[in-house]
């Protein structure tokens, strides 16, 4: 995080770096699900392979933030690849924990960023998971998706805080 507290945008080539780097079909997975989709860490850990119908990503509204409501989220062709590439071993979680059990720990999947920060020689710039998230929202908003659909696909409560988060004003609801 940027020393405000608030998330930081990753660059193309922050991405990038992160990306080549990463030699697990599982850690791209999650974090390509993070970075497309939008979703916080312990949304993404408490899919299963079953909320993926097609190139629709269905989170379960007992798998958000505030449990409200479904939400269903297109997935990105690039996703798709890192998707299809990836097999989870028939595991009852899309990321399953230790030995094939449970879900990924959200204490793992900071971990496994950190691993691959420290190898890429961006530790300093204290990303974390939640940048992916920021990130997602910052380029949908980029590309002129309406406030409204990037609401949606965030699941965020309120437009007001959404257009907080979008003009990066501190303490903004993510």
């Amino acid at each position: 995080m940027s020393t405000n507290g608030q998330a930081k945008v990753l660059t193309h080539d922050e991405i990038a770096r992160l990306f080549a780097v990463m030699d697990s079909l599982r850690d791209q997975a999650l974090f390509g699900i993070l970075l497309y989709c939008g979703l916080r860490v312990s949304e993404a850990i408490s899919l299963r392979p079953s909320d993926i119908k097609g190139l629709v990503l269905v989170l379960p509204a007992k798998a958000t933030k505030g449990k409200l409501a479904t939400r269903q989220i297109d997935i990105h062709p690039r996703l798709a690849a890192l998707l299809a590439a990836y097999d989870n071993g028939e595991a009852e979680y899309l990321f399953p924990g230790c030995h094939g059990r449970g879900k990924l720990a959200r204490s793992s999947a900071d971990w496994l960023l950190d691993q691959v920060l420290t190898y890429v020689g961006l530790e300093e710039l204290g990303i974390s998971t939640h940048d992916s998230r920021r990130t997602a929202l910052t380029n949908l908003s980029n590309a002129g998706v309406s406030l409204r659909v990037i609401q949606e696909i965030s699941g965020h409560r309120s437009l007001a805080s959404l257009q907080r988060v979008s003009r990066g004003e501190p303490g903004a609801e993510e």
